[in-house]
């Protein structure tokens, strides 16, 4: 696939040091017709799936196939309805083939769909694999983790050094797949990204190993392709308990 003028764009994901499979699951893609990228523009999606059996793999690769094949052939009006129809088709797919496969018991994932259109961007998120926005070498997390330890975090019941090593801090409010809807997680307006601006979209298991400025440090040094492969193994040096995927977006101009 041609990736079109006005970004740099890096991905990759790594099995980690201690699991035999990979249920992360990420895709990059972009309209092929003219007229189709300027109303859809680039979508990143990123998945971590979890199910019996190497369900977590199915599951993750059904939520990031189904939410870009419909994201693609939506007619709404306006991006923000369009991912959520999406999450949603890919909840459905999910809790379809879980009651099909009563052996992937648990059959569900994190997923988090970012559209770029232009200068702005606009995503949709599901659990706690996390999209963060680098300007000027500061970082901010735009997505909220879905999880029982940012819950308490939120009431006062943590401090976010307590949250941080939390035995709990994995455990999901929220997931694609499982109850009976999915809540995803829109911005309230579109976020407008000025020139240099790095978008960094990642699993849990590179976030809860490298901390949020040393994201924002390794992304800013080097280029999306080359800051991919820096992080997953600095992950992986301080452990690499689960799966690792990292995408990194560098927005150069508006196209």
């Amino acid at each position: 696939m041609k990736i079109r003028a006005g970004i740099e764009l890096g991905n990759l994901t790594d099995v980690g040091c201690h699991r035999t499979h990979n249920e992360d699951y990420y895709c990059y893609t972009e309209p092929e017709g003219q007229a189709e990228f300027a109303r859809k523009g680039r979508l990143m999606v990123i998945a971590d799936g979890m199910g019996g059996h190497c369900g977590g793999e199915v599951a993750s690769g059904i939520a990031v196939e189904v939410v870009r094949a419909t994201y693609l052939a939506s007619n709404a009006e306006s991006l923000e309805v369009a991912l959520v129809e999406a999450l949603h088709a890919a909840h459905v797919k999910i809790r379809e083939v879980a009651r099909e496969h009563p052996e992937l018991e648990g059959l569900g994932t994190t997923c988090i769909a970012a559209v770029l259109r232009g200068s702005e961007l606009t995503y949709a998120h599901v659990g706690d694999s996390r999209l963060y926005l680098v300007r000027n070498s500061e970082i901010r997390q735009l997505t909220q983790d879905q999880t029982v330890v940012n819950r308490l975090l939120e009431q006062g019941a943590l401090t976010p050094e307590e949250a941080a090593t939390h035995p709990d801090r994995g455990v999901l409010t929220a997931a694609v797949g499982v109850d009976d809807a999915v809540a995803a997680e829109v911005p309230e307006i579109p976020i407008a990204l000025h020139p240099a601006d790095v978008l960094l979209m990642c699993t849990d298991g590179l976030h809860d190993l490298v901390k949020d400025q040393e994201l924002a440090a390794a992304a800013t040094a080097s280029p999306p392709a080359a800051a991919c492969r820096t992080l997953i193994e600095l992950a992986k040096s301080r452990g690499g308990f689960d799966n690792i995927t990292v995408q990194i977006l560098k927005f150069e101009e508006s196209s």
